[in-house]
């Protein structure tokens, strides 16, 4: 194998680094193109196995698909690492990704075949060129990324705004070339403490620990500040449900994890590609946090030695392999025939406590032909007056139940869907009480369902298993004292006390919020009139979970999850940009004529 850097032209002169490793012999042969944020030749963290779990060097995946007859591809985004050019988060790699085809098929060495690959960002970059259906693309291979709609995933959340994009910025501004580059500019960001910059709020720009690499700040308040749905949400790279009618018409995988920020994006890409006709999609959604295919321990829970793609498919490289086999050489290897849809539920272990002191909640895959998978009855559990979660509707007359949220002090998160947040939080499932070391725990670190600002709603210990598959939501009526408020939704499996977990387990499933000014059209937001009720509905992340018998389902309702999303002043000051907080006395109905309702995608239990 030989490496060759090339600088590759994009239309508008900017040259991009790129990399090409050649196998030996005579070509040409198909390519394999992964565009990067994080340099061509360093450390990838993802490229490992269960058998090796050390991160692999670029150069060395490099060399297993050269050794098997590739042309692999490695570049730089414009402004990182060898590439020119400045730095736009997300919104530069559709047609830099479009260049770059054109630029490798009219190379000596390319049969005139490209697949892509890559994790995260580097899903985001082939999501972007793919919607321009750029010369020679013949397969997708997307990691926990690729944008469907990043207003709802990725970037903000039901209008709240991801606060993983602003330790993003930090932590890869004080990376940046420039930053290397300059040592004042290196000490200062030396010189910052995350945990106190977010004690303190609001920011502003100039004003805050990015503001020692300019260009990452402006995107960051850009997002942040951008807060209806216009069209800065339907750009290029960051809104691929706006291409699917027109995205490139290749075979793709779309992967992502239940304790990942994408498994909707991978969802609604899957299901809008299937729709359009475009294709022949693949889904697979695993257990895992953000890039962790190979792992089974995750947070404070063990999913057992399943719970890795390596049990079914060899490795993440064999399983790639095999599909760029059939779809880049024509290779009858069978990898069409695959399950549309594969799906880890997550459940049905002994629920002891192990050797590691990780809580055994144990799972198993189960294949389909579609997504929701076929047989999904999708079945109502209002909120009752009592606390209950129950199938029964609820009384005429029952008294709602009110809560004060005072954005001053949030609910803190604990674990879920969250990738990027070092060193504040990590993701993944815990039981859901404070503790020391996460970012705004206090003691003494109780439940967090004892919070006053925190209402839960529980079923009855369950009579049977029930296993839940597909797409969580809750549709609430609410009413509100200020402007405008969040409302929080998390699904929970409550274990019962046990020899191990004498007060029992309570282990977040998925989550999910919306932003009341955002209720009835994203794209224009309406203020709440005080104490007049609104239907709102609030979309969890998708999620699969085999509930025990003698479990509790529990759905716990909020007004704020921090640092995970950032903090809304109910004031209805725009956001990104307010000066002043104040408290909210929120009130969710729970009677017969205003009920309130979580659906769970149930299906028969397999035997």
């Amino acid at each position: 194998m030989n490496r060759t850097e090339y600088m590759v032209p994009c239309r508008d002169g900017v040259r991009l680094a790129t990399d090409v490793y050649l196998p030996e012999g005579e070509g040409p042969y198909p390519a394999i193109l992964e565009r990067t944020p994080y340099g061509k030749r360093e450390v990838s963290r993802s490229e490992r196995t269960a058998a090796d779990p050390r991160p692999a060097k670029r150069e060395a995946i490099a060399q297993y698909f050269a050794a098997h007859g590739y042309a692999v591809v490695y570049q730089d985004c414009r402004g990182r690492y060898g590439s020119e050019g400045e730095f736009v988060k997300y919104l530069a790699d559709g047609e830099d990704g479009y260049d770059c085809c054109a630029w490798i098929v009219q190379q000596p060495w390319c049969n005139g075949r490209i697949g892509t690959m890559g994790l995260s960002y580097a899903a985001h970059t082939q999501a972007s060129l793919g919607c321009l259906n750029p010369p020679g693309l013949a397969a997708q291979v997307l990691d926990s990324g690729g944008f469907s709609d990043a207003w709802n995933g990725g970037i903000r959340r039901g209008g709240a705004f991801e606060l993983k994009q602003a330790t993003w910025a930090f932590n890869q501004g004080r990376l940046a070339p420039e930053t290397r580059a300059d040592p004042v500019r290196a000490a200062a960001f030396e010189g910052e403490d995350l945990h106190a910059w977010f004690a303190r709020w609001p920011w502003k720009p100039g004003h805050s620990p990015v503001r020692h690499a300019p260009d990452y700040e402006s995107y960051l308040f850009e997002q942040w500040t951008e807060g209806a749905f216009g069209p800065f949400w339907q750009k290029l790279g960051i809104y691929a449900k706006g291409w699917h009618d027109r995205y490139a018409d290749v075979p793709m995988v779309h992967m992502s994890s239940w304790y990942d920020p994408y498994p909707r994006t991978a969802v609604e890409n899957y299901t809008g590609l299937r729709d359009a006709g475009r294709g022949h999609p693949y889904l697979i959604l695993g257990p895992w946090t953000h890039g962790n295919r190979s792992q089974t321990a995750f947070g404070e829970v063990e999913f057992g030695p399943d719970a890795t793609v390596d049990s079914w498919a060899g490795d993440w490289r064999a399983f790639r392999l095999r599909f760029f086999d059939r779809w880049l050489k024509g290779i009858g290897n069978g990898a069409e025939d695959d399950p549309r849809v594969r799906v880890f539920v997550m459940g049905g272990g002994s629920g002891r406590r192990n050797a590691a002191g990780l809580l055994e909640h144990g799972g198993y895959w189960r294949s389909a032909a579609d997504w929701p998978l076929p047989g999904t009855r999708f079945s109502a559990f209002h909120l009752h007056a009592d606390g209950g979660l129950r199938q029964a509707a609820p009384e005429s007359g029952a008294a709602p139940i009110s809560w004060t949220s005072d954005p001053a002090k949030p609910v803190p998160t604990v674990g879920g869907a969250i990738t990027s947040m070092e060193p504040l939080i990590p993701g993944g499932p815990y039981d859901q009480r404070e503790r020391e070391g996460m970012y705004a725990h206090s003691a003494p670190y109780l439940p967090l369902a004892s919070r006053p600002d925190v209402v839960v709603f529980q079923t009855e210990p369950l009579a049977g298993d029930l296993e839940v598959i597909g797409p969580v939501v809750a549709h609430l009526w609410m009413s509100s004292d200020a402007p405008d408020t969040d409302i929080t939704a998390k699904l929970v499996d409550v274990y019962p006390p046990s020899a191990d977990y004498p007060q029992g387990f309570a282990m977040n499933l998925t989550e999910g919020v919306l932003r009341l000014r955002y209720r009835d059209n994203p794209s224009e937001p309406k203020m709440l009139e005080p104490g007049v009720p609104v239907r709102i509905t609030v979309e969890l992340f998708p999620t699969a979970n085999l509930f025990k018998a003698g479990h509790c389902i529990r759905l716990d309702i909020a007004s704020s999850e921090f640092p995970h999303y950032d903090i809304n002043p109910q004031t209805g000051e725009p956001e990104g940009a307010w000066q002043t907080m104040r408290v909210a006395r929120n009130t969710v109905f729970v009677d017969a004529a205003r009920p309130s309702r979580l659906v769970l995608p149930v299906l028969p239990v397999l035997g």
